[in-house]
């Protein structure tokens, strides 16, 4: 099979390789489709001391069951559409047994310790498969829209500590895929108001195209600030989440928050730059609430494959642009012009 393998930085070729031989336990998937996530882009142009190539990356991924030797079927049989909570926990450490599987102190993951999903084929690791982490696909929603539930879970993983409610405002800054997840999630939990910003115009006008109250366009000399302090009617947004990975949108983050207001910074700073000058009077004057999150529990993940496949959740919207394997590469600069919102990759 022709498979897109890392090996390096900005070395992601499309070759030749042998197809998966599925061990005792193990499953076989047929890859539908797989997006290209934010952490695949970040890999392709810096590389990942996680990742040791060669290895075939890809973790947003719907795929049909075409093989098994697993013991027990666990409900799945062949032919069936699949998505998968990509996180294998030992199971045993104490964050673990708190169902706080993100936080294993032994975890590894898809694409990362094991063959992700930029290929024809994918085998699923036997102690995915015994503890029931293949999820069936019961409707007919297209595979590309089911490759969001893995970024979709991590986002639902934030909001289960936002409590965001009917009394609530929501500012949202980055409108990249992960800004536009969490606006949806926060509008479907009855978010009375949501606004995104970012310093991308671009980026902007594609978020409009959901259910917002209207964007802001984050400027150097800070009347952004300004602007969603005269949006809230002075009294600023009661929610404020950080989806994209800039010091200074964390820093924003605490001056815009409303008093008693909640605080998420989603997405991680670069390790070669990992602080952020925070004004932490806010914190106590505001009567802020900080909180952070990584990557999803298995109960996260189940929640999003459902949500996506009610049909509630906007993924036709997100995923903007489809490109075969061998022009995955083409995935990267589309992304960062802010040309796609989220592209999907065909395998087969």
């Amino acid at each position: 099979m022709r498979a897109a393998i890392y090996r390096g930085k900005e070395a992601l070729d499309v070759e030749e390789v042998d197809d998966p031989i599925i061990a005792d336990g193990e499953v076989l998937l047929e890859i539908e489709a797989c997006a290209v996530c934010g952490t695949d882009l970040r890999t392709y142009r810096h590389g990942d001391q996680k990742i040791k190539p060669p290895r075939i990356l890809g973790h947003e991924f719907c795929g049909r069951v075409v093989d098994s030797r697993a013991s027990e079927t666990h409900g799945l049989r062949l032919g069936d559409r699949v998505v998968m909570y990509i996180v294998l926990p030992c199971g045993e450490c104490l964050y673990c047994k708190r169902g706080r599987q993100n936080l294993c102190q032994q975890r590894t993951t898809m694409s990362y310790h094991y063959d992700g999903a930029f290929a024809p084929l994918m085998k699923v690791p036997a102690a995915a498969v015994s503890n029931d982490q293949l999820f069936k696909v019961e409707t007919d929603i297209p595979s590309s829209h089911m490759g969001l539930a893995e970024p979709l879970g991590c986002v639902i993983n934030a909001h289960g500590r936002l409590n965001i409610g009917l009394h609530d405002t929501v500012a949202v800054i980055g409108a990249g895929p992960i800004g536009v997840m969490h606006a949806a999630v926060a509008r479907l939990q009855g978010a009375q108001k949501v606004w995104m910003l970012d310093i991308s115009s671009a980026r902007l006008e594609k978020a409009n195209a959901f259910d917002l109250e209207g964007t802001v366009v984050v400027t150097a000399n800070g009347d952004h600030l300004a602007q969603i302090q005269e949006l809230t009617d002075g009294l600023g947004p009661s929610v404020v989440i950080v989806a994209c990975s800039h010091a200074q949108a964390q820093a924003d983050a605490l001056e815009m928050a409303g008093k008693g207001g909640r605080v998420e910074f989603f997405g991680g700073l670069p390790k070669s730059a990992p602080t952020a000058v925070l004004n932490t009077n806010h914190l106590h004057y505001k009567e802020l609430l900080v909180t952070g999150s990584y990557s999803e529990k298995m109960s996260d993940f189940q929640a999003s494959q459902s949500l996506i496949q009610s049909g509630r959740f906007p993924a036709d919207r997100i995923i903007t642009h489809t490109l075969p394997l061998d022009r995955i590469e083409e995935s990267f600069p589309l992304m960062e012009s802010g040309e796609a919102l989220k592209v999907c990759i065909t395998p087969n």
